[in-house]
């Protein structure tokens, strides 16, 4: 078999990706609002009804034409003959003629013949029906039109649309309760290496704990994926043939640890003997992320991730959570690899960072403030090491073309989620 690594700029894998995923046919299914939150609307949804239905009071007051107010004052206030009143949650019938008033609550329906709303604090009832006005209203004033918030058959939400808390109360207020979503990525992680052991077990010498199952599988459930953790295989051809084999109904299947110098040539050949098109590229010119793997499968992406804690968590974040973001419909496939400018931030650097012209370089930092002032503080560590993920806040990429980043020059940070 020949050698198949070489360093791919992250471009490559990107373009590799799209032409794949722009064919793939994506599930949809009907779920209820009350398990909408972060799901990706799967169609355009527009307003059945006007909102709100019918012209209302926002303030506690009195129903007027605004005409009837023209030139009030503290000194010289006009006078209006009441009515009547109108009822929370009940059609009123009153119509109102020039002189006259209805007292209103905040949210009641606007009579006929009113175009503005006194609030009470503006006004003095003399008698029982007789009340003086102290201010000078503009028509509309007060009040919240009929379909001012939102019209019968205007657009609400654009298909993609990521729903949040706030959008909740917007469907429940139109009396939207159910519609289409895409179905939520189907994701397995495998963990390979013969030293892991699970996170509850006691570690004895030469053993270490499995971490890269749980903060990969975290991290993709977080934004929305549907992950399983297959758990440890150990690194022989048959096992990790047969554990990859049993996840290839899945949408994306992760290998951490199957793509280091040891067993990559393992790795390769097993992928390229479970289906076509096999392993399209093996080697990425980010740092940290060089041994990465890329294969599908029958339709299967399959990703190997390095082994080392910080190193897979850094191609799953820069990666792979795209991926992930555009199988949940929340990004098409022609956006792959466009800087994702939502978590962007902007802080001064506190040292000098050198780096490996060519490579892609991602390094973890500490968000300082000081004096108003916003400051990024390198956390340098071998790509072994988890802690710095832990303790970093963001993550400055360092582009291929650059040797490094000068200190007090400004930069742009990724959030660490």
């Amino acid at each position: 078999m020949r050698e198949f690594l070489e360093l791919n700029p992250p471009e490559k894998f990107w373009q590799v990706l799209k032409s794949f995923l722009e064919t793939k046919i994506f599930q949809t299914e009907k779920i209820e609002l009350d398990q909408s939150l972060n799901r990706i609307l799967a169609d355009n949804v527009f307003s059945p009804v006007d909102l709100p239905p019918f012209s209302r009071s926002t303030v506690d007051g009195y129903a007027v034409k605004a005409a009837d107010t023209a030139g009030a004052s503290a000194s010289m206030p006009t006078y209006l003959d009441i009515i009547g009143s109108i009822e929370m949650g009940v059609e009123t019938e009153l119509e109102l003629k020039s002189g006259q008033a209805a007292a209103i609550p905040t949210g009641g329906m606007i009579p006929k013949g009113s175009d503005a709303v006194l609030m009470i604090e503006d006004t003095e009832k003399i008698e029982e029906k007789l009340i003086e006005s102290f201010k000078s209203l503009a028509v509309g004033e007060n009040i919240v039109q009929k379909a001012e918030d939102i019209a019968e058959g205007e657009l609400l939400f654009k298909k993609g649309h990521k729903i949040m808390a706030r959008d909740i109360g917007a469907l429940a207020g139109l009396g939207i309760t159910e519609f289409n979503v895409f179905k939520k990525a189907k994701v397995s992680v495998i963990s390979t290496g013969d030293e892991l052991i699970p996170a509850e077990a006691e570690a004895k010498i030469g053993q270490i704990r499995d971490i890269n199952s749980y903060s990969i599988s975290a991290y993709l459930n977080k934004i929305g994926a549907e992950t399983k953790k297959v758990g440890i295989i150990e690194d022989k051809f048959e096992s990790l043939k047969t554990a990859l084999k049993n996840e290839l109904d899945q949408e994306l299947v992760l290998i951490s640890g199957g793509s280091s110098v040891g067993i990559k040539d393992m790795t390769i050949e097993l992928l390229n003997s479970l289906g076509e098109p096999g392993v399209l590229l093996h080697g990425l010119s980010i740092k940290p992320g060089k041994p990465t793997i890329l294969a599908v499968i029958e339709g299967t992406i399959v990703i190997g991730l390095p082994g080392h804690p910080a190193s897979a968590w850094t191609v799953n974040n820069v990666l792979t959570a795209e991926i992930v973001r555009v199988l949940n419909g929340e990004k098409a496939p022609a956006a792959l690899g466009r800087e994702n400018q939502k978590y962007l931030i902007e802080a001064e650097l506190t040292r000098n960072l050198v780096s490996d012209k060519g490579r892609e370089e991602y390094i973890p930092v500490k968000i300082l403030k000081k004096d108003d002032k916003v400051f990024a503080e390198p956390l340098l560590a071998k790509s072994s090491l988890i802690t710095n993920l832990a303790y970093g806040d963001a993550l400055i990429k360092i582009p291929q073309n650059k040797e490094g980043i000068d200190k007090g020059e400004l930069v742009k940070l990724t959030l660490i989620e």
